[in-house]
């Protein structure tokens, strides 16, 4: 966005943008001309376009596996009726923020705690195909937080065998650590939450009044 801004002002044409995570949204419309697109947009969006290709080229160059060495894992899981239809949720990201895996599980029927569970000990399972070494965990699920951090005991059985299986993997990597951060700092995973269920129970209804 710093560069694309130095271009904007060389060119004395300045965008509209949006910057959310690693998504930037870039529009281009000349004000002058009754917002219609021109050849100064034009030239603006090839600017950009050149811009990015370079930077491309220049990271598939420099590609270093030890770039993965340490990622971030925002995690999450919701279930509609407590127990009811449940999804679980994680998006694993690099240092830099760039989202390298962005996955939501429809899990059936269960509840709210263990749809939490599992997508963290999806994301760590995914995290070790990345080769990742230390893993930075943020839930809004103040519960599982603290019950990993050995803060809050788990009085629930039916955890004790899946936060047994996250310990278990815990122990692959150099190190694990785990934050709570509030619920809208964790949107990302709530939205692949909220993605494989309703994928999931629309393709349901379909199939339903099929039949």
């Amino acid at each position: 966005m710093v560069r694309v801004a130095e271009i904007a002002e060389s060119q004395q044409h300045h965008p509209r943008w949006e910057n959310e995570w690693s998504v930037v949204q870039i529009w281009l419309i000349t004000h002058e001309a009754d917002t219609k697109i021109t050849e100064k947009d034009r030239r603006m969006a090839s600017a950009i376009d050149e811009l990015l290709n370079t930077k491309s080229s220049q990271k598939n160059e420099n590609t270093d596996p030890q770039q993965l060495d340490e990622v971030k894992v925002f995690a999450d899981g919701g279930s509609r009726g407590n127990p009811g239809p449940s999804a679980s949720g994680f998006v694993v990201l690099n240092m830099e923020d760039t989202v390298l895996v962005n996955q939501g599980v429809y899990l059936g029927v269960t509840t709210n705690n263990q749809a939490e569970y599992t997508a963290l000990k999806l994301a760590l399972e995914e995290c070790k195909k990345l080769g990742a070494k230390k893993i930075q965990v943020y839930m809004d699920s103040l519960l599982v937080v603290n019950q990993m951090k050995g803060i809050f005991k788990i009085r629930n059985r039916d955890l004790w065998p899946i936060h047994q299986t996250i310990i278990n993997l815990t122990k692959d990597f150099e190190h694990v650590s785990f934050a709570h951060v509030p619920r809208e700092f964790n949107k990302l995973a709530d939205a692949a939450v909220n993605r494989a269920m309703d994928e999931h129970l629309n393709l349901s209804h379909g199939a339903n009044s099929e039949a």
